[in-house]
């Protein structure tokens, strides 16, 4: 159930009274399960064994790790939720890419070795088939069969995975207590509002606030329906509105000119923004109607003045996951400068891969891990702070961001360097929108006007000359047109 449908208005309005009634009772948490898991199993009842599992099993891992009175005990605890949680993560969402991958190296290397497409390994159509007859055959109506679309992926496994394994995680750093309660635990793994797109939430704020009971006044309500509006706006008005555009050109990239691309790409930077923080607010603000104060994940973040900044502005909930239980324990910043890019860089390329099941996501945390690291010591430093203008450098942060969101959103990464190609030498070069000429005129009015004037030592440096020499080369190679034309002054 989608929040800006008919479907979950009606399914709100039915859960809304009853949570009123049943709060602060005994009652309330299994409401607030169940609702949940019906709201779950709305996008496909087969769905709800996966969370299940998922709660269980890191349920009874913390509770084994209270028993447990040994080091050793506690760590083996842990290991074996983490390797259960990243087990359904790779196998439900990765099977297909490691399976694809490696069987196109297999075929490259000549080894006739081959591994079963993931359909194959769980063929969850034939299972939704065999159930679907059995309801065929009780006389069950047609419209709630279930869905038959090959392999199970449920929506939102890399939200409630990445939710319930910090609960394991803080548990084992004695950070929060322990959840005695499975439904209740069951409830914050689950709770609807967030449960599939976010934002990840912490035991020590979502759980904390369902171990107690919580007053809901007329400012909850109104501030809820506020934030569910603002919202609703981001995605139906903007994010969908966006996408008309966006989806007509991505899907056939290479029937557009650089004009067309670049537009796009911008449109797209806005699209994944309302579209996402649309989401968010639509759920802080269910969440704030029934009396939780869910954490802000987007705080206006093509504002950001840095690529540091953008990363506390963007997402927040997975970027402090990140941080707190990646890049932390890689290591972080304690050794050294080197070591502290390379955990940047891998920290930032788990975020690609944990956002797609695809190379270009990859790629796109990759740029953003190598961006972070070029300009982390820069951005420190007091001239980039106080000299250098703010609009300057949110331009400049906008734009390494918008163009690394090709990658994001292009269907492979052929179809990415075409666009990337294309936007660069062609938007550039295109006399319609003649910006590489007018950059030139520039750089040429800069180099003559400091080749007059105190500063002409540096560009007779020889080094200098020979950077200006390869750039020139390097233009002409690239968007020098095959059509020579005559001289002007050869007509007089």
């Amino acid at each position: 159930m989608l929040f800006h449908t008919w479907t979950f208005a009606v399914f709100f309005a039915i859960v809304y009274p009853l949570y009123r009634l049943t709060k602060g009772t005994r009652w309330e948490m299994g409401l607030l399960l169940a609702s949940s898991y019906i709201f779950y199993a709305g996008w496909n009842p087969l769905y709800l064994g996966l969370i299940i599992y998922v709660t269980v099993v890191d349920y009874s891992m913390v509770a084994a790790m209270d028993r447990c009175r040994t080091p050793r005990g506690r760590k083996l605890c842990l290991a074996a939720s983490v390797a259960s949680n990243l087990g359904v993560l790779g196998f439900f969402k990765y099977a297909g890419f490691w399976a694809e991958n490696l069987n196109a190296a297999f075929t490259a290397l000549d080894l006739p070795l081959r591994l079963p497409p993931s359909s194959t390994i769980l063929p969850i159509d034939t299972v939704a088939q065999w159930i679907n007859g059995l309801l065929g055959q009780a006389g069950v109506s047609h419209d709630i069969l279930l869905p038959v679309k090959g392999i199970l992926l449920p929506v939102g496994i890399s939200f409630f995975t990445f939710q319930s394994m910090s609960y394991v995680i803080d548990f084992y750093r004695g950070a929060v207590t322990r959840e005695r309660s499975l439904v209740r635990y069951g409830a914050f793994i689950a709770f609807f509002t967030q449960l599939v797109a976010g934002p990840i939430e912490r035991a020590s704020n979502l759980l904390q606030q369902l171990r107690h009971d919580r007053t809901i006044d007329r400012t909850d309500v109104a501030e809820g329906l506020s934030l569910f509006a603002v919202g609703f706006f981001k995605k139906a008005a903007m994010a969908d509105y966006l996408s008309l555009y966006v989806d007509k050109v991505y899907a056939n990239p290479g029937h557009f000119e650089a004009p067309a691309l670049a537009l796009a790409t911008f449109a797209f930077a806005w699209q994944i923004y309302f579209d996402f923080a649309g989401y968010t607010d639509m759920a802080r603000g269910l969440a704030r109607m029934m009396g939780f104060r869910l954490m802000l994940n987007f705080n206006n973040p093509y504002l950001a003045d840095g690529l540091g900044d953008f990363w506390t502005r963007w997402h927040i909930s997975l970027s402090t996951w990140f941080k707190d239980y990646v890049y932390i324990p890689l290591g972080g910043n304690r050794g050294g400068t080197v070591r502290t890019y390379v955990n940047m860089v891998a920290t930032m390329l788990v975020s690609g891969l944990w956002h797609g099941a695809n190379w270009t996501y990859i790629v796109w945390g990759a740029l953003h891990g190598a961006g972070r690291a070029a300009t982390r010591a820069m951005e420190d430093t007091a001239f980039y702070r106080r000299r250098v203008p703010r609009l300057a450098k949110q331009v400049g942060v906008f734009g390494f961001v918008s163009v690394a969101w090709i990658f994001f959103r292009a269907a492979t990464i052929s179809d990415a360097w075409l666009i990337l190609r294309r936007i660069v030498a062609g938007s550039l070069a295109d006399p319609a929108m003649p910006l590489l000429a007018a950059g030139l005129v520039l750089v040429i009015w800069a180099y003559q006007y400091v080749y007059e004037s105190r500063l002409r030592r540096m560009v007779e440096w020889s080094p200098v000359r020979l950077a200006l020499a390869a750039g020139v080369i390097a233009y002409l190679a690239t968007f020098a047109g095959s059509e020579s034309k005559a001289f002007i002054y050869f007509q007089f």
